[in-house]
Order: C-alpha cells, then structure tokens, then sequence
C-alpha cells in the first residue's frame, strides 16, 4: 500500500512558477508508475502527466505541454511537477496518484490518491 501526500500549491500570478511535491509512504514506491491529476470546480478530474516506475518514460496533456515537468526521485520516496509559465486556466486542485505497471491517463487506473493541493492563478 502506498499513501500519498501532496504540497506546494499556492496562490500565483499568471505567468509565475510553483513546484509540486508527492511525498510516498511505503517501501515499494520505486514500483509504482505516478500521475498528476488536476480538478477545477466544476470540471471533471484530468490528466496532467504520468511518470514511470523508473522516471524513465514521462507523458503530459497536450495543454501543459512545455510548460510542466513530471520527475520522480526513487531515493527519496517523492514525485514533482515543475509548473512555469502558469495561466489563470491552470487554477485547480492538483492531486497525485499512484498504480502498478504503467502510467496511463485515466483516473479509473490509478489505486491510490493524495488528498490534493490547491493551485490558484491570479491574472
């Protein structure tokens, strides 16, 4: 079992950077493929970017593309999302989630979840 704990939102301009953290409980972190997930009021949960076990294969959305980055550090047992250039579209409750194999896009794939950070970008 794995159990996840997100930090680093906050409140920024548009056009500012923030950088998410995903701290992991659990020996077995290195065997998990991650995902970042984001959800605004509203809107249903979407895919941000996924990263594999080993941090060798990243995907991100279409929209965040250039602008996010997706890594994980196995040693440390945590996942980050290096968000630049934010726009006010961006404003959501950013989650991470964890699988086994690999990371995919869907929200139903995913086992286990954080409890989410709020991100918000002021124009």
């Amino acid at each position: 079992q794995v159990q996840l704990v997100e930090s680093g939102g906050g409140l920024v301009q548009a056009g500012g950077s923030l950088r998410l953290s995903c701290a992991a409980s659990g020996r077995t972190f290195s065997s998990y493929a991650l995902g970042w997930f984001r959800q605004a009021p509203g809107k249903e949960r979407e895919f941000v970017a996924g990263i594999s076990w080993s941090g060798g294969s990243t995907d991100s959305a279409d929209s965040v593309k250039g602008r996010f980055t997706i890594s994980r550090d196995n040693a440390k047992n945590t996942m980050y999302l290096q968000m630049n250039s934010l726009k006010v579209e961006d404003t959501a409750v950013y989650y991470c989630a964890a699988k086994l194999n690999g990371a995919t896009r869907s929200v139903w794939d995913y086992r286990y979840w954080g409890q989410g950070t709020q991100v918000t970008v002021s124009s």
